[in-house]
């Protein structure tokens, strides 16, 4: 394993009724600008809990930010933030607002073109506005991390950035607040979570027997629950608990220390979120099969490992039980009801082209863990899931 820092600073308020925690993670001082997507947070009572939490702090609620957050949206917020003079923001809700929200509180200070943020990736941030997140939908791991992904639709440009000044202050991670989260959240949440685990760990062997073994515990818990979430007919805490926390731990830093990281489903995976509007999760479902497959020589050591240790593929060739892997990939997203076909979404070769022009208008022309994802890869990896 090789060297690395590893540096965290969110403070994690874990388990139910921790929304009144706010009272004291939030400056008494602090004048709140709380960020939320749709009305899910006012119809489910949460937004009345954080504002009663907030007391006598001077609040107010910015709404609409969008599955896939927009740059257009959050300039709003960053408008609204400078002209009114809030000092803390307050996300409730899950990735998309968190990102936006992550966004906000870099661009607010931000001196000239707040979008060059994004064509930095980051690079340029030299401070930000304190922020806290409730968590309301586990998937992306963004209430535990330092970066985040932005949408800017006349462009149609899907950008990541990250910074060490964008760390939550705090995460309130309550697993009730998923109780009235649709059927397709949950399974995007548990797929979503799952390829995070695996951009992680399914690149080449470096004599990292712990980190491997935590992502497959990752992989093994979300491969349980995920059919037990969707067949339910009450919401189990247990459950919810262990899919918000492994949604967390996916994506906070820690099973990636040290070891090489992948990225390129997640790179290809924005393009088609950004020309399509398809959701995050479901294009990580269609492309991570294909590029198991493009890659199967690349990563054949942790292929193998990773199809015994998480799927019990112990018997037949080499070659077979790769492919038997991939497969078993491949059925549990279809088990969690996410296509793994650009079909699925009548897309077809003039997707591909455009998918290939965009990666290379984003400068997504050397991707993977060799750096050797070429358009020419990419295109083989599109074109094989269709």
């Amino acid at each position: 394993m090789n060297n690395f820092d590893f540096y965290n600073p969110t403070h994690i308020a874990f388990g139910k009724d921790r929304v009144g925690d706010l009272s004291r993670l939030v400056p008494a001082s602090a004048k709140v600008l709380i960020l939320v997507g749709g009305a899910s947070a006012e119809k489910n009572g949460t937004l009345a809990e954080v504002r009663q939490a907030l007391g006598t702090r001077t609040h107010s609620t910015f709404s609409g930010i969008e599955p896939n957050p927009s740059f257009e949206t959050a300039m709003k917020a960053v408008d609204l933030v400078r002209q009114e003079g809030f000092d803390f923001l307050l996300a409730v809700g899950g990735g998309s607002v968190i990102d936006a929200t992550k966004f906000i509180a870099a661009a607010v200070p931000f001196e000239g073109d707040a979008w060059n943020i994004l064509l930095q990736r980051g690079s340029n941030i030299t401070h930000a506005v304190s922020f806290g997140v409730v968590l309301t939908l586990p998937a992306t791991g963004s209430e535990m991390n330092n970066g985040a992904v932005i949408t800017r639709h006349d462009i149609s440009a899907k950008l990541p950035f990250r910074s060490p000044h964008l760390f939550p202050k705090f995460s309130i991670l309550d697993p009730t607040k998923t109780y009235t989260l649709p059927v397709k959240q949950l399974a995007n949440g548990v797929v979503d979570a799952f390829v995070h685990t695996m951009e992680q760990y399914l690149t080449y062997p470096v004599n990292a027997p712990l980190q491997d073994r935590f992502a497959e515990g990752l992989l093994q818990t979300l491969v349980e629950i995920g059919p037990r979430l969707l067949t339910a007919t009450e919401p189990d805490y247990d459950d919810r608990a262990s899919l918000t926390w492994a949604a967390t731990l996916a994506l906070n830093g820690l099973i990636g220390a040290g070891v090489p990281q992948d990225w390129a489903t997640h790179m290809i995976g924005h393009e088609l979120t950004a020309q399509y509007n398809i959701d995050h999760a479901r294009t990580l479902a269609i492309v991570l099969p294909a590029m198991l497959h493009e890659r199967r020589a690349q990563k054949h050591d942790k292929l193998l490992q990773y199809g015994q240790r998480v799927w019990g593929i112990c018997e037949g060739t080499e070659d077979e039980r790769i492919t038997a892997a991939i497969d078993a990939t491949r059925d549990f997203f279809e088990r969690m009801g996410l296509p793994t076909r650009l079909s699925a979404y009548d897309l077809g070769q003039d997707a591909i082209d455009l998918m290939i022009q965009q990666l290379e208008a984003h400068g997504m022309t050397k991707l993977g863990e060799h750096g050797d994802i070429t358009p020419a890869a990419s295109r083989r990896v599109l074109v094989a899931a269709l």
